[in-house]
């Protein structure tokens, strides 16, 4: 399984891109999003892949990053929707987008997606809407975590040598569960949730949980 490439961007096709990688030339088909953010030809470039195999087929796909890889895989285990349609939802909503839309049963706005008519976005958005918050809070976490590694190389770590702790999974997911049930919006309690995670990278869930209260009061 290839689960990552880096390498120099040979060419930038409609639906793919080829990348170079110690001389091999990879087809990786991404979405219109990702295809638009990549370098020109002759740069570097590294994306998060997903291979499909079958007994005629072979494909690898790329994200920029591994919660869009992972809204993928979420993506086409709802019957009706493949790796095309996935990419064409991920590439006109961005996963910020289709969080928001899940979150909020918002099967219009999955629609404006290519391929995607109204029973398959209703059916995207009723059987992932309960998966989209602890989806949320994970791409924070990992926000966070790529922040602390860019840190660490820049400083070198802190005074101690030790690099600062990241948050643990379990309490973002604590920190989420208890704001929903105090009646926040799934959608608005995971972003609260991952913005407090970026911003307290060793908070537990109580601090957490604080962080995001905060951030939800009512301005004045």
């Amino acid at each position: 399984m290839i689960g990552r490439l880096t390498g120099e961007v040979a060419h930038i096709a409609e639906d793919h891109v080829l990348l170079d990688v110690g001389g091999v030339g990879y087809v990786v088909y991404c979405s219109s999003r990702t295809l638009g953010a990549l370098p020109p030809a002759g740069e570097g470039a590294r994306l998060y892949t997903e291979m499909l195999v079958r007994e005629d087929l072979m494909q690898l796909f790329g994200f920029p990053s591994i919660a869009e890889r992972e809204w993928h895989r979420l993506l086409t285990t709802v019957q009706g929707v493949g790796a095309k349609v996935s990419l064409g939802i991920l590439g006109t909503l961005g996963t910020d987008g289709i969080s928001r839309a899940i979150s909020l049963s918002d099967a219009t706005t999955v629609r404006r997606a290519p391929g995607v008519g109204p029973k398959l976005a209703t059916r995207i958005v009723n059987e992932l809407k309960n998966k989209a918050p602890a989806m949320m809070v994970s791409a924070g976490s990992e926000v966070n975590s790529t922040m602390q590694k860019t840190h660490t190389q820049i400083t070198g770590g802190d005074a101690s040598g030790s690099d600062a702790p990241v948050n643990d999974p379990a309490a973002g997911a604590d920190a989420l569960s208890a704001l929903m049930n105090l009646g926040y919006d799934s959608a608005e309690a995971a972003e609260a949730v991952a913005r407090a995670a970026s911003n307290l990278p060793d908070a537990d869930a109580g601090a957490l949980i604080k962080a995001a209260l905060k951030a939800l009061a009512p301005a004045g």
